[in-house]
């Protein structure tokens, strides 16, 4: 299994450092090999050399099995040049047209909505990730002027639509939620009657194919609603990547926080190439302090394990987690948790 690991900026380092502290340790526990190769892409190589992804990285990555993000951004770099140049040209370049998103509350993890555990939020978002708004089609007429416009075109295909929807389907049937096997799409059907018509036209004729998955369907606004209201009521939820983008960071809100989400950008297509990463950002207020929350970045390790095909692993990662999570940890706060980065990432090694 060949790996390549991206640091990145901030406290990526330092979380990165613990989730291959876990794999190291899980693999000596069941006897797997597995290469690295560490890239020193993100702000600092930016500001010394004016370059993002130098020629040839995005051919090499194709060679690696996976990648490993620990966190991109800078405070010295202008928002959304790193995340373009580097993390979007990686995903569009490497075809990674899913984002794969847990929503899992862990024991001892508070959430914001009260009277909701552990038992209650255990669903997962499947975003497509490669077309919609972010194909940067558009342009501007008048720039500059009080008579400018501005417009921003969402790209949607068949080929596009289907493959996430299939993905979405199968995923669904190997979860096997033993409550029953439900893929809610969300979209908006009744305004965006161009681009969501051609969605829910493919996601019913996908659904033939699985008569054991309940096709459910939600409009985009009633899901944000249903998402705090009744958490419970979902098992697998797909849809577009503006609408992705957007219930992600609410999926990881009613979690605990960012710093417990963790997320894969996969191409699951043979010798397609997935990136996986904590969702918490570079935190760099926090840089070198050995304090910042490594949990999502080793939840993130145990996402790359289950999709090399270490499933057992993976498992034992995420119950080492809960462990922790549940047993150990005082808060998921930066500087609360009752251990430092490293101790964290020791407690989840002697548990696994």
């Amino acid at each position: 299994m060949k790996i390549a690991v991206i640091p990145g900026d901030g406290t990526g380092p330092e979380v990165t450092n613990e989730a291959l502290k876990v794999l190291k340790a899980v693999s000596e526990q069941d006897g797997f090999e597995y290469e690295l190769t560490n890239y020193d892409f993100g702000g600092d190589r930016y500001l010394q050399t004016g370059e993002l992804l130098p020629e040839g990285a995005v051919d090499e990555l194709k060679e690696k099995d996976a990648i490993y993000l620990g966190a991109i951004g800078h405070p010295d770099v202008q928002p959304g040049i790193l995340e373009k140049g580097l993390l979007l040209n990686l995903r569009f370049a490497l075809d990674q047209y899913v984002n794969l998103r847990p929503v899992t509350l862990y024991p001892g993890v508070e959430t914001p909505l009260a009277g909701k555990g552990p038992e209650d939020i255990d669903f997962v978002v499947i975003r497509e990730n490669t077309e919609d708004m972010y194909c940067g089609i558009g342009g501007f007429l008048k720039k500059g002027t009080p008579d400018e416009v501005a417009s921003q075109t969402a790209i949607y295909t068949r080929k596009g639509c289907e493959r996430i929807i299939r993905y979405a389907f199968e995923y669904t049937r190997k979860r096997n939620n033993p409550q029953g096997k439900r893929l809610t799409l969300v979209g908006k059907t009744n305004v965006l009657t161009y681009g969501h018509d051609l969605l829910w036209r493919t996601y019913q004729d996908v659904a033939k194919d699985y008569p054991d998955v309940e096709a459910d369907y939600n409009h985009i606004d009633a899901a944000c609603m249903w998402f705090v209201k009744n958490p419970e009521y979902y098992d697998v939820v797909v849809t577009t990547n503006m609408f992705g983008d957007i219930i992600t960071d609410l999926g990881a809100m009613i979690q605990g926080g960012m710093g417990v989400a963790a997320g894969g950008n996969i191409n699951p297509d043979p010798g397609g190439t997935s990136m996986f990463e904590c969702m918490g950002g570079s935190a760099p207020k926090y840089t070198g302090q050995n304090v910042i929350n490594p949990i999502a970045a080793i939840a993130a390790m145990g996402m790359l394990l289950e999709q090399m095909g270490h499933s057992e692993s993976a498992d034992k990662v995420t119950t080492a987690i809960k462990v922790v999570t549940g047993t150990k940890m005082e808060s998921m706060s930066a500087g609360r948790m009752g251990y430092s980065t490293t101790e964290v990432g020791d407690l989840v090694c002697e548990n696994l």
